[in-house]
């Protein structure tokens, strides 16, 4: 972990510089940034993001939403004054890693680092998976997206014609192009992506 480069993202100046400090401290080196905003704008590829948890910008889910939007993979951690359990359990369920209560316990932040250093490389190796899959899966049409989810099911060709009220051949034609579009050469290489990607299954009727 010496090398492993944390990415601090603060409005207040003080705790960017005190976050800084602990992590320089720890042998870590620290990147600083005021906004979340800024810290896509530079998309960097590697180390950890230590984000503040600001309900009024809708907390540490909308951060991670910046993030991908920005195509940036790297892993979360929370941070918050006197976060109160829902906070955290908010924060975690959205993806953080684990949640920093400020002000800032020197302790527990080198704890906390040494405890998700390997987790924080392999979540990011899967959110990085889960980016790219939902770029591709975004260029997709409404039925070709309908026609991924109903294969995702495990549905034939005739049963996906039967849900989408279309013809046999016309589900043909709409699975080769979903399939080109992914880059899929197997039926199953566009099931891997789709569940890859984690989006949230289609609203059945």
């Amino acid at each position: 972990m010496e090398a492993t480069v944390l990415h601090c993202v603060d409005a207040d100046s003080r705790t960017r510089a005190e976050l800084a400090r602990a992590t320089f401290a720890l042998g870590y080196h620290a990147e600083v940034y005021g906004s979340i905003e800024e810290l896509a704008q530079h998309a960097p590829e590697d180390g950890i993001v230590i984000a503040r948890d600001d309900p009024s910008r809708g907390g540490i889910s909308e951060a991670l939403d910046v993030l991908e939007r920005s195509g940036v993979w790297l892993s979360v951690i929370a941070m918050g004054d006197a976060p109160s359990a829902a906070r955290i359990v908010a924060a975690v369920k959205a993806g953080a890693l684990d949640y920093l209560s400020l002000p800032l316990d020197r302790q527990r932040f080198a704890a906390t680092l040494r405890r998700v250093g390997e987790e924080a490389r392999r979540a990011a190796q899967l959110r990085r998976r889960m980016i790219e899959a939902r770029a591709r899966i975004a260029d997709l049409t409404t039925r070709e997206r309908e026609v991924l989810d109903q294969l995702t099911e495990g549905a034939s060709n005739k049963a996906i014609a039967r849900a989408l009220a279309i013809s046999p051949r016309t589900v043909e034609i709409h699975r080769a192009n979903m399939m080109g579009k992914l880059g899929a050469r197997h039926p199953a290489d566009a099931v891997r992506l789709r569940i890859e990607a984690r989006l949230e299954p289609p609203i059945a009727g």
